[in-house]
């Protein structure tokens, strides 16, 4: 059993806190509100972003980051992507050193263009083996429904993924481990910007045809970036590549298909982020992401469209998979 501190009570945050809950360790979530914590410790409930999902009476919650950090082993971050830096410097020194940090996050921050386990790196100054990115086919509601699940624990160190795995395992959920940090993080941002494309198209009511195309040439896509950044091609077609885009692209509990879908049905960047109740990270990963790819020279034409449809300055109509007219390579690049 271990001691784990879960930073964000949101929807995936109260869930993976679930999840390690369950799996026998001992943890406590830092959550804002204080009526958040309240409803968590007497209700076992978190009405807001888990509706109807009875939380373990073993997990406890507390709005003092420091006292939620006292002495954890393992730290799970769940928070806004953009919001992980500032947050990382404000509990400072509350964060155990010889803890190992979890990223829960999919995200791109936007000033720099960091993933979140550099963003993490960086604000903490903790070597890389104490990092581990946690990634996959994860949609929180069903998941907290205890509804079978598998996702990947990441990290240079095969003792750090480990031990995550092992914390985050239980009945319902496995956690599998890989070496390739990249491949992990990238494929759970990048899958968010082709869900955001499938949620327009939705929106914009075209039919199976149109989504199975932006899909495929979607993953094509997203995999050309990942690898020219460092990722092994094997890593774009398992749990945190593949399995994440199918499960996150049609799915009506996916926030990023969601905000497509507003997008598509005609309403503004400004109006889908005033109706969202919660982050929709692909939203805010589309810039960085595509600046990031003209550093490499990568083609990427349906973020590229996707992009001018957040902006207003495509008719949602007009994406579709006919975006690149490069030929269908026999690997689907």
């Amino acid at each position: 059993m271990a001691k784990i501190a879960v930073m964000g009570a949101g929807s995936w945050g109260t869930t993976f806190a679930k999840i390690l809950a369950d799996a026998g360790n001992d943890v406590t979530i830092w959550a804002r509100r204080e009526d958040l914590v309240e409803e968590i410790n007497d209700d076992h409930r978190n009405g807001d972003y888990l509706p109807g999902i009875r939380l373990p009476k073993s997990l406890r919650a507390a709005s003092d980051a420091a006292s939620v950090l006292a002495e954890a082993e393992q730290v799970y971050l769940a928070v806004p992507s953009q919001s992980l830096r500032a947050n990382l410097q404000l509990w400072g020194e509350a964060i155990p050193k010889h803890a190992i940090l979890v990223s829960l996050m999919k995200g791109v921050e936007k000033d720099t263009g960091l993933r979140m386990s550099e963003v993490i790196a960086q604000a903490t100054g903790f070597p890389t083996a104490q990092i581990v990115v946690v990634s996959g086919p994860n949609l929180a509601l069903e998941i907290a429904n205890e509804e079978p699940a598998a996702s990947v624990a990441a990290s240079s160190s095969k003792a750090s993924a480990l031990a995550v795995a092992k914390a985050s395992s239980n009945s319902y959920f496995t956690t599998f481990t890989n070496g390739d940090v990249i491949g992990t993080e990238f494929g759970g941002i990048l899958k968010n910007l082709i869900a955001v494309a499938i949620g327009i198209v939705n929106g914009v009511g075209y039919g199976q045809n149109t989504k199975a195309s932006i899909m495929t040439r979607g993953l094509a896509e997203i995999s050309r970036f990942a690898v020219a950044y460092g990722a092994k091609p094997s890593t774009m077609v398992g749990l945190a590549g593949l399995g994440d885009l199918i499960a996150t692209a049609e799915s009506p509990l996916s926030r990023n298909h969601r905000a497509g879908e507003m997008l598509g049905k005609g309403y503004t960047k400004k109006e889908v982020l005033k109706r969202m109740s919660q982050t929709a990270e692909g939203l805010a990963s589309v810039a960085p992401v595509l600046n990031l790819a003209a550093e490499k020279g990568v083609s990427m034409p349906i973020v590229e469209q996707v992009n001018l449809v957040i902006e207003g300055k495509m008719d949602p109509h007009d994406i579709a998979p006919h975006l690149t007219h490069e030929s269908e390579q026999p690997q689907g690049e």
